[in-house]
């Protein structure tokens, strides 16, 4: 799977993203890149690749000349974005969309634009089509945006992972005065994403560099284990004792790879009954889609000193907590001794809250902490009519195949109201589910 890691050990800066994805590039593509990206705006801004070292890393620094001023003339932050005439959120759409590139980009950059407006809107206490951008509203953001766009549209991944990202400490002057990093509107695009401060003071992290990575990443998490093939550094302005660069790895995820993903247009077509209801593939029912691998985290302790109604409780509690699984396999310990190890797979920004839970529910003094990866079907659910009343079906999709099964809840209640075996109502529920679907 052909896969983008983004580092963002030093933040992100639409700048600092671009010049990183630029170095992936082979030489004529950087040369048509370049040649796409001055022609947007012929005469008023012109944007150059520069080699650039920060601490004895060399990488490329985009700079961005309008009207003759380079734009690190004018810092807007650690990243140095500079600050033109304000823009309103309609004028910047209209504007991206009189841009020569695909109507890709244009959506990707709209898309990218919307989160910014939103999360300034909310920063201010005010409607959307009244924000006018300051820093993140000029021509040179416009080309931060829509470059990294071009470049992503170039380079295609499957899938793009990110880094936690340092947004830096200390407070930044901007066009509403001295605000605390991250700054209110990159703060509201951060949302839900795994962030942390450090010790370095300064705005590491500018609002354009968050609503790239909050729109192009799926996951923010370690390092998967890649088959690097590229490294590309982007390099930001002002100097720190670590280097100043944001660093992309482009290369092959190291995992045994699958069927082509599939995935039917519509769980209820008609004429997929077959394959509904015995998981078979067929090509003639299926359009390409791309599922992407989950990182998640596997939490393990051995238990030989609980109660069976205590690790009951702690396994109960484990699972009102919403981990993504929780079970005990039967196991043989020291001096032979019969145990129980507990296993709590969650996802890998819950790790802190299910290792509590544990620690403070069962007699552990350790937790074994073991990053793994999985692939998982598109779940649909609809309920089907039979003499037993209503019974709700599972239907599981994905990867070219299909899987259907009655859910036991609704399976077991209507057998205990009707009287009859389980096994007669979940018969009665697939035979309906084959009729109907």
């Amino acid at each position: 799977m052909k896969t983008l890691y983004i580092e963002c050990n030093m933040g992100a800066a639409g700048d600092m993203l671009m010049g990183a994805l630029y170095e992936l590039l082979e030489d004529p593509q950087k040369e048509s890149f370049l040649k796409t990206m001055n022609g947007m705006f012929p005469g008023q801004i012109m944007l150059n690749a520069v080699p650039s070292e920060k601490c004895g890393i060399w990488g490329t620094k985009m700079n961005v000349v309008i009207l003759g001023h380079d734009e690190k003339d004018s810092p807007e932050s650690a990243h140095d974005h500079s600050k033109h005439l304000h823009t309103s959120y309609p004028e910047m759409l209209a504007q991206i969309d009189d841009l020569p590139v695909s109507s890709q980009v244009k959506e990707q950059a709209k898309a990218v634009y919307t989160l910014i407006g939103n999360a300034e809107s909310t920063a201010h206490h005010t409607d959307i089509s009244q924000i006018h951008f300051h820093e993140v509203g000029t021509l040179d953001a416009v080309m931060d945006v829509v470059g990294c766009c071009v470049l992503l549209e170039l380079l295609n991944p499957e899938q793009i992972l990110a880094s936690p990202i340092h947004v830096g400490s200390g407070s930044v002057r901007c066009a509403h005065g001295v605000l605390p990093v991250p700054a209110p509107a990159t703060a509201e695009i951060l949302k839900d994403i795994p962030i942390y401060g450090g010790t370095i003071d300064g705005e590491l992290c500018t609002p354009t560099g968050a609503a790239l990575l909050k729109h192009f990443v799926s996951q923010f998490t370690t390092m998967p284990p890649l088959s690097v093939e590229q490294t590309g550094y982007g390099m930001g302005t002002k100097d720190f004792p670590t280097a100043n660069c944001l660093r992309v790895f482009l290369g092959t995820l190291s995992i045994l790879p699958v069927p082509s993903p599939r995935q039917l247009p519509s769980p209820f077509s008609p004429g997929a009954l077959k394959v509904a209801m015995e998981g078979e593939t067929h090509p003639d029912y299926y359009t390409e889609h791309f599922h992407s691998l989950d990182q998640i985290l596997e939490l393990s302790c051995n238990l030989d000193d609980m109660s069976p109604e205590a690790v009951s409780y702690a396994v109960t509690l484990l699972r009102e907590a919403g981990a993504l699984d929780v079970y005990t396999t039967p196991i043989y310990m020291k001096k032979n001794r019969s145990g129980l190890l507990l296993t709590v797979l969650c996802n890998v920004t819950e790790e802190s809250r299910f290792s509590r839970i544990i620690l403070n529910h069962t007699t552990t003094r350790g937790i074994r902490i073991q990053p793994c990866y999985r692939r998982t079907l598109d779940a649909h659910f609809r309920k089907v009519s039979t003499v037993y009343g209503e019974i709700t079906i599972k239907i599981s999709t994905g990867y070219g195949i299909r899987k259907c099964k009655p859910e036991y809840d609704d399976v077991s209640e209507a057998a205990k109201q009707c009287k009859v075996p389980f096994q007669t109502v979940y018969d009665a529920a697939m035979e309906a589910c084959r009729k109907e679907l």
